[in-house]
């Protein structure tokens, strides 16, 4: 039995109320989830306060949270997963732009870790919004740049937790990237 089958099964078996299923599950999904929090914070400036460890813990928190999904399969656990990521993070970002924190004004210090955590929580929100304006338009190619971005899948994990071919991942995702760089200024 290869993992991805293990993996799947257990998440049916805790769907159907099995908690020791989560307890075997927890050690199989906890270094794809570490990558995935990995990859999320290296984006993130060196003196960002949330760290990966907290990242993977609140994703799992908030994962085991979930009593009402019915668990299809790995790629499913993942995109759901990647999508829990990007909300923490994003109110972490919106948390660090609210007005009793400083709101938007520039913090001085003697180095420019804040200023630099700031730009990037700008940023973070920046593609939200571009992005939930890009899930109005095009709900499938919203997705695809969750999953690939946020949730660091590969291309042929994408198309089977969307039920799609892979060359319809790589065609929405260029698309994606192209039109999320011009909404947010970054193309000509």
């Amino acid at each position: 039995m290869s993992s991805s089958t293990g993996i799947t099964e257990l998440l049916i078996n805790w769907s159907n109320g099995d908690q020791e299923a989560l307890d075997q599950l927890l050690p199989l999904v906890e270094r794809e989830l570490h990558r995935l929090a990995h990859r999320y914070m290296r984006r993130e400036d060196a003196g960002h306060l949330l760290q990966t460890t907290a990242l993977i813990n609140e994703t799992f928190l908030r994962l085991v949270d979930q009593n009402r999904v019915q668990w299809q399969n790995r790629a499913h656990f993942f995109a759901i997963a990647a999508r829990i990521m990007r909300r923490v993070l994003l109110n972490y970002a919106r948390d660090q732009q609210r007005l009793k924190r400083g709101g938007k004004t520039i913090h001085v210090s003697l180095s420019e870790a804040d200023t630099q955590a700031a730009e990037l929580s700008v940023e973070l929100l920046a593609l939200d919004e571009a992005l939930n304006k890009l899930a109005a338009i095009d709900p499938r190619k919203s997705l695809v740049v969750e999953l690939r971005y946020f949730g660091g899948l590969s291309v042929e994990e994408t198309a089977e937790a969307l039920k799609v071919a892979p060359i319809t991942v790589t065609r929405d995702w260029n698309l994606a990237r192209a039109w999320l760089a011009r909404e947010m200024g970054h193309g000509s």
